[in-house]
């Protein structure tokens, strides 16, 4: 196991967590002992959007766009059971599932310690989250146990064609119903900023590399040189943000915590609403656990930026969504373990002629 976290998730990505924290510490500093930088940087905005903040965002979501091979949608329906648990699981259960938990613990569990304005926030935080799958990390979650390469691509390919259709009505509904009002040319517009364009940039990319250099070329030199720029730029992006969030952080330390309750437990919910499906269908493990995994996981990246641009760098429901990175990576890998420890759950594979392997 020690050999396939050194080979299958970075220094940067492993120790997510530590730079996370150290970057809402470095923020916060800076937004009480140095004002003036957050304060220059605010000028400069467009539509509301920070510039300085979505250049950032796109050092963050490029790259992962640029992995992501369209050609494998043919693959989908060669043994599609396992897609199916993910795209239900993904679309039609956690949004909701994420509404649910999350009001529960801000409205009622937590009443007494979360004031209801903040609670109502956070909500839209937590709902951002939930609607938005992990199309990135989730490579790293299948190498880690043992995934089916083929079908993880397939998964988030199919992925991040529903969320271009699937996101913003799911995200408009859930927070009416949290009671709040959101304009809907904002949110097409954050999605089409955040997901369409970069998605677009990363297919052209994909494609002209590839048809110019070969598929080896790309996938073992160029890729390979963007690194660590995706953790790099929402390392960065953290700092900005938290430089803008230091006194809602520091009058209200606690609620990292009382934010990081329910976003766990919904965690831990859909990974075994998944998985266990997958044991129910007899899917073998190379399938189940990475269905599990993409349906567990995150796309912060689209979430914070969403955040951002719908609530602003300093509201509640930007600090909503960091809260999800922090903790992502140590509970992701907590499920990486059980996955492996329960292989056995599940029917060795056996490829048969013309299926997706």
């Amino acid at each position: 196991m020690s050999k396939e976290k050194k080979a299958g998730i970075g220094f940067f990505e492993k120790y997510l967590t530590l730079w996370v924290v150290l970057c809402m510490a470095a923020g916060v500093l800076i937004g009480k002992l140095l004002p003036a930088v957050p304060d220059f940087l605010s000028r400069f905005e467009y539509a509301q959007v920070s510039i300085p903040i979505a250049v950032l965002i796109w050092l963050m979501i490029y790259p992962m766009m640029i992995k992501v091979d369209f050609a494998s949608i043919k693959n989908v329906g060669k043994n599609p059971a396992g897609l199916f648990v993910t795209w239900i699981s993904n679309w039609l259960i956690k949004p909701f599932t994420m509404f649910g938990i999350s009001w529960l613990f801000f409205f009622v569990i937590f009443r007494s310690l979360i004031p209801a304005e903040l609670a109502q926030d956070y909500l839209a935080g937590a709902i951002l989250l939930g609607a938005a799958p992990c199309t990135a990390m989730v490579f790293v979650w299948s190498f880690l146990t043992k995934g089916n390469a083929a079908y993880t691509v397939v998964q988030v390919a199919t992925n991040d064609l529903i969320i271009l259709v699937a996101f913003t009505p799911i995200v408009a509904f859930l927070l009416g119903i949290g009671g709040v009002s959101i304009p809907w040319d904002t949110l097409i517009l954050s999605v089409v900023l955040f997901v369409v364009v970069p998605l677009a940039g990363g297919a052209v990319t994909r494609r002209s590399v590839v048809k110019k250099r070969g598929l080896e070329h790309f996938e073992k030199r160029f890729v390979p040189k963007f690194g660590s720029v995706t953790t790099i730029g929402l390392l960065l992006t953290l700092v900005l943000i938290f430089s803008f969030q230091g006194d809602v952080i520091l009058n209200n330390p606690l609620h990292i915590v009382l934010i990081a309750v329910p976003l766990i437990i919904q965690t831990f919910l859909i990974f075994f609403i998944a998985y266990m499906a997958a044991r129910v269908l007899k899917l073998p493990h190379d399938i189940a656990a990475p269905a599990g995994m993409i349906g567990a996981s995150n796309f912060f990246e689209l979430a914070v930026a969403v955040a951002i641009s719908l609530f602003g760098t300093d509201s509640p429901a930007a600090l909503a969504t960091i809260v999800g990175v922090l903790t992502e990576v140590p509970v992701m890998l907590i499920l990486v373990r059980i996955a492996n420890r329960t292989r056995m759950w599940f029917p060795p594979r056996k490829p048969e002629p013309g299926e997706l392997t």
